[in-house]
């Protein structure tokens, strides 16, 4: 006799059945002695004597029991195993619970949520929570299996990296070994998986962890996010336009099959046309937006690859400079556009290519520089001094090396789910995320460090 998940039990009327899980709703009928078992596949109603009378709610338990059919007028069709229940024949308190400082029943938006995150192993317990993290280890498996099956590899890169500027503020990690220096988190693997388009990968993803010091909003974590990160040699802007397109129908289909695409193939829109049009660079194409299984997704191309340099462009050029990256700095210039880069960048537009999905974007690619000179014309422009630009000197050499045309695109699965799912918000879909102030789930996080430490890393803090 093999443990079971509660939801495996339909198939087994009539046999025995070992199982696991918390204790949901008890209902004592004096003799009789009814508790909704559950575990993260659904819950099973199990029927008990005197010996359930001592549980209470969230106890953890062992059963072994009968699985039973229902009387049809006791079938409940609101749940996979309504049509059947266990009657027990041995239980076993694994632990006990103490009353719950939130209640795990309902869908919690009603709950204060730094409380929630406060105690987010117990908001996980909650349906729609176990529902969201169950479907997004389903889409990240899909993806995997996806482009395996297509010749892409999955390689990882490094987590302690080299701050530059991306168009963020970085996370910075201290470095013992090397005082006074110091790692940052990556924003993304961008440089790395440019590097891996260099050393003849061809084709290259990963679901990568990226880390930016960023206020949060609706679709914005704040701190860290995953992603799935892809990049391609030898292609054109249509060829990863096409794969990713495929890529999430496919997926859509699969995982989400309640959902419908309204449009395929997807409209392709330029940057101009839905400004002009819509006000925005991501539209929401809906035709019934009242319809929470429609999906409109688009994409928006043939954007400026500069805007004009504002305040708030910290991290680019000494201030002194007109321009900034509309996407990032690695964007390439459109083929007809180059000769503009010197008499007017601002007419310049990028081979950049927007995923949107329902008035949000949620992936953002483009086809990389790939010639040494016009990378350097870019930091020209965007103000670089000759310090900003040693920062990329191993880019630089790397493409004296030999390197091919590439391209990619990063579409952000957390971003995606909250999209598809509905939510009112992108932690939603993540296990543990940060508070919109930055406080980390459970953890008590940010913390001070101690002075051993701090003097171990060289380290003074200025109160």
């Amino acid at each position: 006799m093999k443990n079971l998940f509660v939801d495996q039990t339909v198939s087994q009327i009539g046999e025995e059945v070992r199982l696991y899980g918390w204790v949901g709703t008890i209902r004592d009928h004096k003799k009789i002695v009814f508790i909704d078992l559950r575990d993260r596949t659904g819950i099973v109603q199990v029927v008990g004597g005197e010996e359930f009378k001592v549980l209470s709610t969230e106890d953890v338990v062992y059963i072994k029991g009968l699985v039973k059919k229902r009387p049809e007028k006791l079938v409940n069709p609101k749940l996979k195993t309504g049509t059947i229940e266990v009657e027990a024949k041995e239980l076993k308190i694994i632990s006990k619970a103490l009353p719950l400082p939130i209640p795990v029943q309902g869908d919690g938006y009603d709950i204060d949520e730094e409380r929630r995150l406060k105690y987010r192993y117990l908001d996980i317990r909650r349906p729609r929570m176990t529902r969201n993290l169950i479907l997004k280890s389903k889409s990240t498996m899909f993806i995997r299996n996806y482009l395996a099956e297509l010749g892409f590899l999955e390689i990882e890169t490094p987590i302690l990296t080299k701050t530059t500027p991306e168009g963020a503020r970085d996370f910075l990690v201290p470095s013992r070994l090397q005082k006074g220096n110091f790692y940052a988190l990556p924003q993304s693997p961008q440089q790395y998986k440019q590097l891996l388009m260099v050393a003849g990968i061809e084709r290259y993803f990963q679901i990568a962890r990226c880390f930016r010091d960023e206020d949060p909003r609706r679709d914005r974590a704040y701190g860290e996010f995953t992603q799935l990160d892809l990049e391609m040699s030898f292609v054109e802007q249509n060829d990863i336009i096409t794969l990713a397109e495929d890529l999430f129908t496919s997926l859509v289909k699969e995982i989400f099959p309640e959902k419908h695409i309204s449009q395929t193939p997807w409209p392709r829109l330029s940057h101009k046309y839905v400004m002009e049009k819509y006000g925005t660079d991501k539209p929401d194409l809906r035709k019934n937006k009242a319809d929470p299984n429609e999906l409109s997704f688009s994409w928006t191309i043939d954007f400026p690859l500069f805007s004009e340099q504002s305040e708030k462009d910290f991290f680019y050029g000494s201030g002194k400079a007109k321009f900034a990256p509309s996407h990032h700095m690695f964007t390439a210039p459109h083929p007809d556009d180059v000769l503009l880069l010197d008499k007017n960048p601002l007419k310049v537009r990028g081979l950049q290519h927007d995923m949107v999905l329902n008035g949000y974007e949620v992936g953002g690619g483009s086809i990389r520089i790939h010639q040494p000179e016009i990378q350097k014309k870019v930091f020209d422009l965007i103000g670089f001094n000759e310090e900003q630009k040693k920062q990329f000197s191993h880019m630089l050499e790397a493409f004296g090396y030999g390197v091919p045309p590439h391209g990619g695109i990063a579409p952000g699965i957390d971003r995606f789910l909250f999209t598809v799912l509905g939510e009112p918000s992108i932690r939603e879909v993540m296990a543990f995320p940060a508070s919109s102030g930055g406080k980390i789930s459970v953890m008590e996080a940010p913390s001070p460090a101690s002075d051993g430490q701090l003097k171990e890393l060289g380290i003074k803090i200025n109160s």
